[in-house]
């Protein structure tokens, strides 16, 4: 095979230029303008739940935004999931309050419920206060058990920001993730479900949040004929060239979604067999992941070889794959902070590795990188 199979490319439906064009022919190319507009309706339509959508710079930025709403200042504590990315973390620290990191649980790979409860009643025993904001992350767009940790979250009375960056259509119980709790963060960064190149948005309650939002992603003006600043605000608005991306990839999302499932069905079949081998899949009819990206464990002890053994020979071969996230209990800037772990998410960072799912991943392709998975060192 001479071409390189990637996780996840970047798809354009076609419609996108029509969008940039009329952006450029009518010279609305700041961060407003009727493309955002268009594209916050066309979300606010496909998450449902009444909920009103900010489209912004990128999905940390809407992390911010709502840990800013929160009310989540110097001093406070924030409970993250240790099993992601940096940019659920980070922001707390923008703000110069603390992640408390939480690890996962088996089935979801999401923050455990359990050592949820452990750690706000250890954060509250230690510190004299409950922790600010709880931010569980929907991995690889699995979704979290979002009804448990919204249970725990309400008897100690702490909103919950979902990071639902990597589950644009991923549904538990059938309603869409980023909907559950008090705002939601969306990502349309290059390789994620959908693109508008960099990007992301905050799901909101109401009207409210939404201007909220509004008003601190475009510098906190006040509403005079001057400038007039009360509160700091940040540049966080996207651009209406992004949003103009945004409207024409949200045309082709059911379809990239289809699609994800599609090769994650494929691998489920030929993994199905395979002994030291397991792919992640919906634990149950409650979850319905999107598949962002499709993900196995490798037992060594049955297989042979680890993960990255078996990365370097799949690079060799044309064929990008990633290791799992590395815990952010484990990463050295975080190295000192509060975490409430059982060893669940440095377990499967040492066992995982992603898989292409992307919407350039053909079928032949999956039977390629599923042909070099079994025979590597048979």
């Amino acid at each position: 095979m001479n071409k390189r199979i990637y996780l996840c490319l970047a798809h354009m439906s076609g419609k996108e230029q029509e969008f940039i064009q009329e952006a450029f022919d009518t010279n609305w190319v700041v961060p407003l303008g009727p493309n955002v507009n268009a594209f916050e309706k066309d979300l606010e339509a496909f998450v449902g739940e009444n909920k009103k959508v900010v489209a912004l710079s990128a999905g940390t930025a809407a992390i911010h935004l709502g840990l800013v709403q929160l009310g989540v200042k110097p001093g406070d504590e924030v409970i993250c999931q240790s099993f992601t990315f940096c940019a659920s973390a980070n922001p707390v620290v923008y703000q110069g309050a603390t992640p408390v990191f939480v690890d996962s649980e088996a089935d979801t790979w999401n923050m455990s419920p359990v050592l949820l409860e452990e750690a706000i009643k250890d954060r509250i025993e230690k510190t004299g206060k409950k922790p600010k904001a709880i931010i569980p992350v929907h991995l690889y767009g699995m979704p979290a058990k979002i009804d448990e940790i919204c249970a725990v979250a309400a008897k100690y009375d702490i909103p919950v920001l979902e990071d639902a960056a990597e589950a644009f259509g991923s549904e538990y119980k059938g309603r869409k993730c980023g909907t559950f709790g008090r705002f939601g963060a969306l990502s349309f960064n290059g390789n994620k479900m959908i693109t508008t190149s960099g990007g992301g948005a905050l799901i909101t309650p109401d009207e409210e949040a939404k201007q909220r939002t509004m008003f601190f992603a475009t510098q906190a003006r006040e509403a005079f004929p001057y400038y007039q600043h009360e509160e700091i605000g940040y540049n966080y608005r996207m651009s209406n060239i992004c949003a103009g991306i945004g409207r024409g990839q949200m045309t082709v999302l059911d379809e990239h979604i289809a699609h994800h499932r599609h090769v994650h069905a494929l691998y489920e079949e030929a993994f199905r067999n395979v002994e030291g081998i397991t792919l992640m899949s919906n634990p149950d009819e409650r979850f319905n992941a999107n598949y962002w990206l499709c993900t196995i464990l490798i037992d060594k002890n049955v297989t042979g070889y680890d993960y990255e053994e078996l990365r370097q020979a799949l690079d060799a071969k044309g064929i990008e794959t990633r290791p799992l996230w590395k815990p952010m209990h484990l990463q050295p800037v975080y190295k000192n902070n509060p975490c409430y772990v059982d060893g669940t998410s440095e377990r499967l960072f040492g066992m995982g590795l992603c898989l292409p799912a992307g919407p350039y991943v053909t079928d032949d392709d999956v039977r390629y990188i599923v042909d070099e998975i079994l025979n590597y060192k048979r």
